[in-house]
């Protein structure tokens, strides 16, 4: 191996000192498409960064200008659509370490992942890679992940950041949403990560946020990112998303991936010659990027190695995991298949040809693939194998299909009699080429072929279970009755065909949850109102109301809610207690204000894993709110009989809410509903207690109401005091209630206009707003919106 140049972070300030403009502009782009750029004659080497959420994807050889060549073979884990539903943290930090010590051999500095996006929409072409569509259990398993990689000394990228929630238009869209939308839903799985794990670097997306390119937005990346959420690495463009270089380093962009070929280069040194850039800006930048090389030269001078078989059998383990059963009626599974594999038919190409991870930049060369049926043979079980349907990716020259020149009815009619009267295992969902990056669905479906097999096989079946492999939620409600049992078992990875078989043969009780909710019908999600927008502009119109906040805000049917997961045994959630503690001024953000306690007990007859959540809901609030959000959960095994207490803190800062009249997180006094059980809407434990917080009063402008002035405690009689003859007008328990809610809700800046009191002038307003008034920013909105 070729001795690496080494220079410590203390060298960086003299380094500065040395390097011209142009090198510095320089080291703010790559030097080709995975590479940093190397400054020989100061000994800054190039150091690689490649893709990889579930898994390193390292081009071998030279790259390629795509960086689309052959990937040197790693441990291909369950992708984040599977890993979020193992709610369990303490696996995130095992698989993160796996995937660190497979970085660090391999040369690579930075790992480019996980992704924190919200799934605004189950068709997201990219959902496989991206874990929820609740922030709060995104954050903690991201944070977990990313805690993980970086403690074997190399970094990550956070991504993408932010409101990157399509991949229709994903290089230009304007996504506009509003600030408390933003600040609740899309930006507090970064935050969260950023406050707790401070990831290596943070990837901007490509997309427009509220008209300014993710790429050269300052709000986003320097005073949301730097100043309120302290982070300490560089921010490094998505691959291609840079539109303005120069606008880009003044707003906090360092890194421009990959590389321009000198073009950007030459912008940003233009740029400061001409006096439009500050050349501290892009001093700023560069030393981010040497600090980002000057971390990973010690574990790349010490790679390691990586042992392929415990990957392996940790990507098993944690594929197990990742499944979610949803159904499973009259314990239709588990299987004893050693005693009854005659009585069991194996259906589906999937099971021979696994669909085991998503399309596009995330792609792993496992080291190691298993099957179903290659499974199934390393047990020594003959159960027969019938593929049912066609798929493309065995149909290739080489693959299972491609000598088979049977149709999709024919292979059908085949499955249909093998499985009369026989227990059916159908491997079902959705074939490659329908959920990748670079596209989204049109549907939820799965294909065609697949549902008429179902249809035909359920009706001569003794009983049929269906496993499920996708990497997003697909629509279930028409043919989900079909179905004795179906397990979830989304992108399995590497491993994923021998951990279907531990499951189905209760080898391994499945303890997944789903982090997403399963609409019945795509029409009841709000988000599709606006979902992928029109004219290179999508509106968030759904606001907070995502997944299951905006099912259960419509009170519509799911087929499966958040949450939600059976295994093979039963619980119990008994003895809820709720203790709150006054909010006061001096109440940190992450200082506990309520502590919930509950027991669970096993039920059944053997032993598995409980997830209990707890949930918040504000019955008497002011402003629009989700019935209830997540804001806790454990995982808890127990063996049968067993019980135990689970206790759990909501800090001040899981209570609060975005004012976006003070642009601060505020808690609302009043009633609050704390809600336990095993899931979104299986809540059995259920407690209201009224919660105590400062009433800080609104920000007063000319333009708030009179209602908003008078309730003031100070403002309010002062402006009584002003308007003699209308103040009886204005009073709410008086004889004409009507004039008075009339009154109240009009802007106070009407008063003079109007000549609705002699003794209310353009002054007297002016000397009230001069008392108690809150300088208003005209027409402009947080995030760059314009009102």
């Amino acid at each position: 191996m070729t001795q690496r140049p080494t220079f410590t972070e203390a060298d960086i300030p003299r380094i500065l000192a040395e390097l011209t403009l142009a090198e510095k502009a320089s080291l703010c782009s790559g030097q080709d498409f995975w590479h940093t750029q190397a400054i020989e004659r100061l000994g800054i080497p190039a150091v690689m960064v490649t893709d990889g959420p579930h898994g390193l994807r390292k081009q071998a050889g030279e790259t390629d200008h795509l960086g689309l060549n052959a990937s040197v073979p790693a441990t291909c884990f369950p992708s984040a659509a599977g890993l979020a539903s193992t709610w369990d943290p303490e696996l995130m930090v095992r698989v993160g370490e796996a995937l660190g010590r497979e970085t660090r051999a391999n040369d690579v500095a930075v790992l480019l992942g996980p992704g924190v996006n919200m799934k605004r929409s189950p068709l997201c072409g990219r959902n496989f890679e991206y874990f929820s569509e609740d922030p709060h259990l995104a954050g903690e398993l991201a944070t977990a992940l990313v805690r993980g990689i970086q403690s074997q000394g190399v970094g990550t990228s956070l991504k993408h950041y932010a409101a990157n929630n399509q991949e229709t238009d994903r290089m230009r869209v304007d996504a506009r949403v509003d600030e408390r939308t933003l600040r609740e839903i899309y930006l507090p799985a970064f935050e969260t990560v950023v406050r707790r794990a401070q990831p290596w670097t943070v990837m901007c997306s490509y997309n427009k946020v509220n008209g300014t390119y993710a790429s050269q937005h300052p709000w986003l990346l320097t005073q949301v990112l730097r100043k309120e959420w302290g982070f300490e690495g560089l921010v490094v463009s998505d691959w291609g998303a840079v539109d303005d270089r120069p606008a880009g380093v003044a707003a906090g962009l360092d890194l421009e991936m990959p590389s321009s070929f000198g073009i950007n280069d030459a912008r940003i040194v233009a740029a400061v010659e001409a006096g439009e850039l500050d050349e501290a800006d892009v001093s700023t930048a560069a030393a981010r990027v040497l600090r980002m090389v000057a971390r990973s030269l010690p574990a790349l001078a010490k790679p390691g190695s990586v042992d392929a078989e415990a990957h392996h059998a940790l990507a098993r383990e944690v594929a197990t995991r990742t499944a979610v059963l949803l159904k499973n009626d009259d314990g239709a599974l588990p299987l004893d298949l050693d005693s009854s594999a005659g009585s069991v038919v194996l259906i589906g190409e999937l099971a021979r040809t696994p669909r085991y991870q998503g399309a596009g930049s995330s792609q792993v060369n496992p080291t190691r693939l298993d099957s179903m049926v290659s499974a199934l043979a390393e047990r020594g079980l003959s159960i027969p194998f019938h593929p049912g349907y066609r798929l493309a990716e065995a149909d290739v020259p080489g693959g299972a299909g491609a000598a088979d020149d049977r149709t999709d009815d024919q292979l059908r009619e085949d499955a249909v009699a093998a499985a009369r009267g026989r227990t059916a295992v159908l491997v079902l969902g959705l074939p490659a080429a329908d959920e990748s990056e670079g596209f989204d669905r049109t549907h939820a479906d799965i294909p065609a072929s697949h549902r008429a097999l179902l249809h035909e096989v359920a009706a001569v079946a003794e009983r049929t279970v269906v496993l499920l492999a996708n990497g997003a939620a697909v629509a279930l409600a028409e043919w989900e009755s079909q179905a004795d049992a179906i397990l979830e078992l989304w992108l399995g990875g590497q491993a994923g065909g021998s951990a279907a078989i531990d499951l189905i043969s209760g080898d391994v009780a499945p303890s997944g949850r789903l982090a997403e909710a399963i609409a019945t019908r795509l029409t009841d999600i709000p988000a599709q109102l606006n979902f992928p927008g029109e004219n290179g502009v999508v509106r968030y119109g759904e606001g907070l109301f995502i997944g299951y906040r905006g099912l259960d805000a419509m009170a519509a049917e799911v087929s499966y809610p958040f949450g939600h997961g059976l295994t093979y045994t039963s619980f119990g959630y008994s003895d809820l207690a709720v203790e709150t503690l006054e909010v006061t001024e001096t109440t940190e953000a992450s200082d506990a204000v309520v502590r919930v306690s509950l027991d669970v007990t096993n039920t059944g007859p053997r032993a598995g894993v409980a997830v209990p959540q707890v949930y918040v809901g504000r019955p008497a609030s002011a402003l629009a709110r989700a019935p209830r959000e997540l804001r806790a959960f454990a995982r808890v095994e127990l063996a049968p009989g067993e019980r135990s207490t689970v206790r759990l803190e909501l800090t001040r800062r899981d209570l609060s809410h975005w004012d976006v009249r003070r642009h601060d997180w505020v808690v609302e006094a009043g009633p609050l509903v704390v809600a336990a059980g095993a899931s979104s809407r299986d809540l059995p434990l259920q407690a209201e207690v009224d919660l105590a917080a400062p009433s800080a009063p609104i920000p007063l402008t000319a333009h708030s109401t009179i209602e908003e002035w008078l309730n003031h405690p100070e403002a309010g009689p002062a402006l009584l005091a002003q308007v003699e003859e209308l103040g009886a007008m204005l009073d709410p328990d008086g004889a004409d209630a009507a004039t008075a809610a009339f009154l109240g809700a009009m802007p106070i800046v009407k008063v003079p206009m109007m000549g609705l009191s002699q003794a209310f002038t353009v002054e007297t307003l002016e000397h009230l707003l001069g008392r108690f008034g809150e300088h208003e920013r005209p027409g402009a909105t947080e995030g760059g919106a314009s009102a």
